[in-house]
């Protein structure tokens, strides 16, 4: 099995701790990744929306990272009352958007999206999106904003939040749509980068490691037992197994599973490949285990896979 090469530098030592609090390994290499920054740079620049990539549970405040931010929104943050609430409403909107796209209107008319990106049947993060309103802004309905924060009548608070209230970027709604389906497909090409960015090796692993995954990549397709790699390396089966859970994360079965699905999902290419030959080519044994696996680790099923592929006409095994 050849993996593709992702150009994913190792994690910057200089990452703000916000955004590596909580976040998995995954996931951080995901957001310095060359993948992630090129698409960033290109629905950035049509769109002009902001985009982060933002792990569960990370409690940043919105949006944090872009170039993109909307002024309004920043100059809202700076008091404590609307800073809480915007952070209530990424909460919210976390929660929300576990099962899909979620939108949400915060206490201005502002409207964010949440993307979630999966890694299986987990979430690991979000591709998030707004500070956007869905109707044209006016001075009539800044005046009711300014209301509801208690704003003063006139004064250069209120003057410098209503100047960029009133040059905040509007979208009609179906428009808006358009732009969340584009972040639906990249969030699924985001969750086949993230089982593959698991089988590749750390730039700080041992060279043992980096040996023992390449021993397995050239002979998963065959029946292999922790012992067989440990004996190709010199090192008994209980510290090779130890070592290598701490370097991957992944015990020796767990690894060599996804190392097989990912086989298989590359046999499964050929249209005309069967789900069966597939998985036993890829070094499966039974076919249960392999519908079991593929399930776990891409989150649907091997048929489902195919046919997201090839489209549901694709006859596998006609050609002889």
């Amino acid at each position: 099995m050849i993996l593709p090469d992702l150009h994913l530098p190792p994690p910057s030592p200089g990452l703000p701790p916000a955004a590596a609090a909580g976040a998995s390994p995954v996931m951080l290499r995901l957001q310095q990744s060359d993948i992630f920054h090129d698409y960033r740079q290109a629905f950035e620049t049509i769109t002009g929306l902001p985009l982060v990539l933002r792990s569960t549970g990370s409690f940043r405040t919105p949006l944090q990272g872009s170039a993109l931010v909307n002024p309004f929104c920043s100059l809202m943050l700076q008091a404590n009352k609307t800073c809480a609430a915007c952070l209530v409403l990424q909460q919210r909107l976390e929660e929300a958007a576990k099962l899909g796209p979620k939108s949400l209107q915060c206490y201005t008319g502002l409207t964010e999206s949440a993307v979630p990106v999966r890694v299986g049947n987990t979430v690991i993060g979000y591709l998030q999106t707004g500070q956007v309103l869905l109707h044209a802004p006016t001075a009539k309905k800044f005046d009711r904003v300014a209301r509801a924060l208690g704003l003063e009548s006139a004064g250069p608070a209120r003057h410098a939040r209503e100047s960029a209230y009133l040059r905040t970027r509007s979208i009609a709604p179906a428009h808006y749509g358009a732009i969340l389906r584009l972040l639906v497909i990249f969030a699924e090409h985001l969750a086949t980068v993230s089982n593959l960015l698991q089988l590749r090796a750390r730039p700080t692993e041992s060279a043992v490691i980096t040996k023992g995954r390449r021993f397995i990549a050239e002979h998963h397709h065959e029946i292999l037992s922790l012992g067989d790699v440990a004996r190709a390396l010199n090192m008994s089966a209980t510290y090779f197994c130890k070592v290598f859970k701490q370097s991957t994360g992944f015990c020796f079965t767990d690894y060599l599973s996804r190392a097989r699905i990912e086989s298989a999902k590359h046999s499964l290419l050929d249209a005309h490949m069967r789900v069966s030959e597939a998985a036993y080519a890829a070094g499966f044994q039974s076919l249960s285990q392999f519908n079991r696996v593929f399930r776990r680790v891409a989150g649907e099923s091997p048929s489902s896979y195919r046919s997201r592929l090839h489209g549901p006409g694709i006859r596998p095994g006609k050609l002889g």
